[in-house]
């Protein structure tokens, strides 16, 4: 029943230049939700209510919060979509209420657990998988990358004489950013190794473009090598670099390179400085013994 329309508001989402991970997800929650108002048979969207929203929300052997989150956001976009169209007279999808995440203390790498990492890797680097694998870390972990980001780079978008470097980030967005001598250097030298002038900048070893699973293998590698003991994945590299970012270049600049529109989402990487809150945690009044 519900297809037709579906099928439209995912069109009209490609129009309206959602991303492409937007429109994946919308497809996957709307087949969801067309798969649990099925066995209701209602022959319109103006039969369905509130109550068979929230029984969706929370249907499908008790998902997580994460996908609740997902499924509301989902069908507040439908919705709004019906109402645009004159099929139904009010989005009743707007009141559904956002599930509460449970904040969590986020994890980044220490100074001496990326330097681990740099150091395995840059003994490796004389071979083509290697140096690419370490170009890939130290992107990740100083310039703190989307994964989106890393394997949609193109060797055009890379100018090593400048110290340039162009990402796509989502919502079709197109930034610059300076890379650090060291990493123009290793640059020029993978570049180099690979004479290619065209196409993708990180090949897999079947010479396509590098996956999520090559990086995920790659993480893999680098944790069983190194001993470190957090799971290492892409977030948590951008945490890193963040971290460490808004150390030495305050949170303006740490913005900038994250590529965040808000302040308030740069604040969620970007931890509390340990060595300015020992400064300020010392020069505290009460933390000084009184004279006896």
């Amino acid at each position: 029943m519900l297809h037709q329309y579906m099928q439209q508001f995912l069109s009209y989402c490609q129009i309206a230049c959602f991303s492409e991970r937007s429109i994946e997800t919308l497809t996957v929650r709307l087949n969801e939700f067309n798969a649990f108002i099925i066995p209701e048979k209602l022959k319109s969207p103006k039969k369905i209510t509130y109550n068979h929203l929230i029984d969706f929300v929370s249907d499908f052997k008790l998902p997580s919060v994460h996908v609740k989150k997902s499924r509301v956001w989902t069908l507040r976009q439908f919705f709004h979509f019906l109402v645009l169209n004159q099929w139904i007279s009010k989005n009743i999808a707007r009141d559904l209420p956002y599930p509460k995440i449970e904040k969590t203390v986020p994890k980044f790498l220490t100074i001496e657990d990326f330097n681990q990492i740099i150091k395995y890797l840059s003994g490796l680097s004389d071979s083509p998988m290697g140096l690419r694998n370490l170009m890939v870390m130290m992107l990740l972990g100083m310039l703190g990358l989307r994964t989106s980001s890393l394997m949609a780079l193109n060797i055009q978008d890379v100018d090593v004489t400048c110290g340039l470097i162009w990402i796509n980030e989502k919502g079709r967005r197109r930034r610059t950013l300076l890379m650090p001598y060291v990493l123009c250097e290793l640059m020029q030298k993978y570049l180099n190794m690979g004479r290619r002038k065209t196409g993708p900048l990180f090949l897999s070893k079947r010479n396509r473009r590098i996956s999520q699973r090559s990086l995920q293998n790659i993480f893999r590698t680098v944790a069983d090598q190194t001993g470190i003991e957090k799971k290492l994945h892409a977030h948590l590299f951008r945490h890193t670099a963040a971290t460490h970012l808004n150390k030495v270049a305050g949170i303006d600049v740490t913005q900038h390179v994250l590529g965040h529109a808000r302040r308030s989402n740069t604040m969620k990487y970007a931890h509390l400085n340990p060595d300015q809150y020992a400064v300020y945690m010392r020069q505290h009044p009460y933390m000084k013994k009184e004279a006896s």
